[in-house]
């Protein structure tokens, strides 16, 4: 713990919007620590649920894109999600869990040095990884040797095979409704391409000390399975599932603890009911 509330920034947001509300909400009837963590130039809010000390395996969950645009021509003036589906799920985690926020989220947008861009067509560039990842380590003891489990969400997926390369010691991601190619994605819909962010479909396949598992569904129209497939081609030791029935926001929650009980027991078996 001391060192925890070393790197922690015991901080609150004034007057917070929508969205940080909800997020603390929900963090407090799970029982969960909030507090500000230091990256590579930028603070991320960060719930912490359970012991992280010694724990031997440490779920580190990231949320999708949030609110990046109001509307198709108006950028957003604070992106924290409305509705953090991630933060849902790590409540359903019995592990030791951190749920990681992204630079500017969270009531943080105003400060230096944010900017639209680093939620827009920056939101997966180097340095919003090169600070979430930092934050991942400023987060656990410096001597902690604990697997960490890289759970992302929607665009919270593109950022955990994006960080995974850059994390020591034993690594695994577990994707939820991601859109691996953003590339594929945006032409899919029509959107401008993000030109200043990192598309996993594009790097090195991951090395093979790093299990993967990329969960899908079948009736996404937000990120259709088939928009993936450059990626997984890129890296065919990956375990995938497609679920019948779910699209991008149903139904994860219902059957999260199966899958946490199937992640717990190995790390590319998994078998979503």
């Amino acid at each position: 713990m001391i060192a925890l509330l070393g790197a922690c920034l015991l901080a609150g947001c004034a007057a917070p919007h929508g969205g940080v509300r909800t997020a603390d909400r929900l963090a407090a009837a799970a029982g969960m620590e909030r507090c500000v963590v230091s990256g590579a130039g930028f603070r991320h809010l960060v719930f912490i649920k359970g012991g992280l000390g010694s724990a031997p395996d440490v779920h580190v969950y990231l949320e999708g894109d949030g609110l990046p645009w109001v509307s198709r021509h108006r950028i957003a003036s604070d992106p924290t999600p409305r509705s953090p589906l991630a933060l849902r799920l790590m409540a359903m985690d019995p592990a030791p869990s951190v749920y990681l926020g992204r630079p500017c989220y969270f009531g943080l947008a105003d400060g230096d040095p944010c900017r639209p861009w680093l939620w827009t067509h920056g939101r997966y560039s180097a340095e919003v990884v090169d600070s979430m990842r930092a934050a991942v380590r400023a987060v656990l003891p410096p001597d902690s040797t604990a697997r960490i489990t890289l759970i992302g969400y929607s665009g919270g997926g593109v950022l955990a095979t994006l960080i995974a390369p850059h994390l020591a010691g034993e690594v695994r991601v577990t994707t939820i409704a991601a859109n691996l190619d953003i590339d594929a994605w945006a032409d899919h819909h029509g959107y401008s391409r993000l030109s200043g962010s990192m598309n996993p479909a594009d790097q090195p396949p991951l090395d093979a000390r790093i299990g993967q598992l990329h969960l899908m569904g079948e009736r996404d129209q937000v990120v259709p399975p088939a928009t993936t497939a450059r990626f997984l081609a890129r890296n065919p030791m990956a375990a995938v599932r497609s679920v019948s029935g779910y699209d991008h926001g149903c139904c994860w929650l219902e059957d999260w603890p199966g899958v946490l009980a199937s992640l717990d027991a190995s790390a590319v078996a998994i078998e979503v009911q």
